[in-house]
């Protein structure tokens, strides 16, 4: 009698994990439940919206992984880019943003991608005494938004974008020349003021950057007439 209640509880405790509705399938022996697909992307969406970007991040990776053929996946993908780049990982989410749109280059949401791409370098732009990487990375991602998608809503939301890293970028330019200017460094300052011209026309700069030329190719004339009498 005792051993045949014991073949009964076996059989049950082998049994029970398949007769729960709704929690996945069974893996091996160690009680661990596999949440479906459907149920991963339901929980990142309520993660993302409640603006727990973490945890999102998380769930959108988990369902990536474990149901890579799923047709949740495209989208956890995309989202999971979306939850970094809300979370102010740039850095991440722009290579996520990145992997996205080589791994489905057709996509309908690609525009959004490239402009979410664009938007990663765009936050890291630092103030125009600093490094300027992320506004020129920016000004190139935004282009090429802007020449692949013409039309698009996100070409036209990239233009203010653009705008405000070229002026970045150009002041940049500007304090690096008068930086060379004020050290008497006027070959260096006169190239620094001619590319501000040549790249960025529309921008502020312009008078100042060409009355700076004029001084630089003076003072640039005077040096070498300085030069030649004392040959």
């Amino acid at each position: 009698m005792k051993i045949h209640k014991l073949i009964r509880y076996l059989t049950l405790l082998i049994l029970l994990p398949l007769l729960l509705p709704g929690c996945g399938f069974f893996k091996g022996l160690t009680g661990e439940i596999e949440e479906p697909p459907q149920v991963l992307i339901e929980e990142g969406m309520r993660d993302l919206k409640a603006e727990r970007y973490e945890a999102a991040a998380e769930t959108f990776q988990e369902l990536i992984d474990r149901h890579p053929y799923s047709r949740y996946a495209v989208l956890a993908e995309l989202k999971m880019a979306d939850a970094l780049y809300l979370r102010q990982d740039y850095i991440e989410a722009v290579e996520a943003y990145k992997n996205f749109e080589t791994l489905h280059p057709k996509n309908e949401a690609i525009p959004y991608i490239i402009f979410q791409q664009g938007m990663c370098y765009h936050r890291r732009m630092r103030s125009l005494d600093r490094d300027q990487t992320p506004a020129l990375k920016a000004i190139q991602t935004f282009n090429r938004l802007r020449q692949a998608y013409p039309e698009n809503k996100y070409a036209a939301l990239a233009e203010a974008r653009l705008v405000e890293a070229q002026n970045l970028l150009a002041g940049h330019e500007f304090y690096v020349g008068e930086y060379y200017f004020k050290k008497k460094k006027y070959r260096a300052a006169l190239g620094r003021f001619v590319n501000l011209i040549k790249s960025f026309p529309d921008t502020g700069y312009h008078g100042p950057a060409m009355a700076y030329i004029k001084v630089c190719r003076e003072k640039i004339a005077a040096e070498e007439e300085a030069t030649l009498k004392k040959k």
